[in-house]
């Protein structure tokens, strides 16, 4: 864990070219139990972005790191991800229509999606999927796929 005073003091003298970004502290603790030393980098932002994770973000993108996030899937999940991407710019990792429909049909008994619905400035067509299908998917339903996706890093 970074804290705001250790990055406004200390920031970081290297850059990754690319640095994952999720919104569940499981996909992080199981990340790293997978690659061990060889987990690429990811940034755990438990649910809403507090200020040293924005200023590490900030910093990271400043500096020429590619970000990819991805959240659950659901309203509030949706609402995280458009703020942050008013903050700092990222791409899609596995958060699009596409992959919400797999994540849909891998997760059966996959519990309704409730709350106001919202756009997704990334993907147009993420918002009538989700209508259409009805079901919110969490992070830890497609953490395989997640864990799979990002190489880990080469020496």
């Amino acid at each position: 864990m970074l804290t705001l005073r250790q990055l406004v003091r200390a920031p970081a003298r290297t850059t990754p070219t690319t640095v994952y970004l999720c919104e569940n502290p499981t996909v992080l603790a199981t990340a790293a139990d997978t690659h061990g030393h060889a987990c690429p980098p990811l940034v755990c932002l438990q649910g809403r972005p507090s200020a040293a994770a924005l200023t590490l973000l900030r910093h990271l993108h400043a500096h020429g790191a590619t970000l990819r996030y991805h959240g659950d899937f659901d309203w509030g999940g949706l609402r995280i991800a458009t703020a942050l991407l008013r903050r700092v710019p990222w791409r899609p990792w596995r958060y699009t229509a596409a992959d919400y429909r797999s994540a849909a049909a891998a997760t059966p008994l996959a519990p309704p999606l409730t709350g106001t619905p919202t756009t997704a400035g990334w993907d147009p067509d993420l918002r009538p999927a989700r209508t259409e299908l009805g079901v919110r998917t969490e992070e830890e339903s497609v953490l395989a796929d997640l864990l799979a996706d990002p190489a880990p890093a080469r020496s």
